[in-house]
């Protein structure tokens, strides 16, 4: 009689709380999801939402050059004009080594450096456009001197200019 109240017992609590009877098979789903929704006046948009993430620059023994890395935007201010800089360091480095390769950074054919430069003028821009932003390196690799992993990391800046009325 006693074996069949715990029974019962036992059958009754695991019946009211299934949590306890499946806690030993729970399975978790982590999301995390964003959106970028960008501005009806103003924004400067990869059109590979992946793009920056891990671009790779392959080497060619060939010719001892690395590839390029090539995305373009779709940009637009309908306020003014977009200038454009780079911030951080423009150059793949080696640790190992103490080795960099000189990058150079183009947007809509203009060579970017750490200063603001305009990279689409006022009309241009105002309707909307799609520039392409260009990394190479011009810089010959040394085979025996530049072996190794290089990694590079740094961040293009767009500045919405307002337009300048007289």
């Amino acid at each position: 009689m006693f074996k069949k109240i715990v029974f019962v017992t036992a059958w009754a609590v695991a019946a009211l709380s299934p949590s306890f009877v499946l806690a030993a098979d729970d399975a978790l789903a982590a999301i995390h999801i964003t959106a970028n929704i960008p501005n009806k006046q103003f924004h400067v948009q990869p059109r590979d939402p992946e793009f920056g993430k891990n671009e790779v620059m392959h080497y060619n023994p060939v010719n001892n050059t690395l590839s390029s890395v090539r995305q373009i935007f779709d940009v637009k201010n309908t306020d003014g004009s977009v200038h454009a800089y780079v911030e951080g360091r423009r150059s793949l480095y080696n640790s190992a080594h103490h080795t960099a390769i000189p990058l150079e950074v183009l947007f809509n054919n203009v060579l970017l450096t750490s200063l603001p430069k305009e990279v689409v003028d006022d009309v241009t821009s105002t309707p909307g456009m799609t520039a392409e932003l260009h990394i190479f390196s011009s810089y010959p690799i040394n085979p025996n001197g530049h072996n190794g992993l290089y990694t590079g990391n740094f961040t293009v800046i767009f500045d919405a200019v307002p337009r300048v009325t007289l």
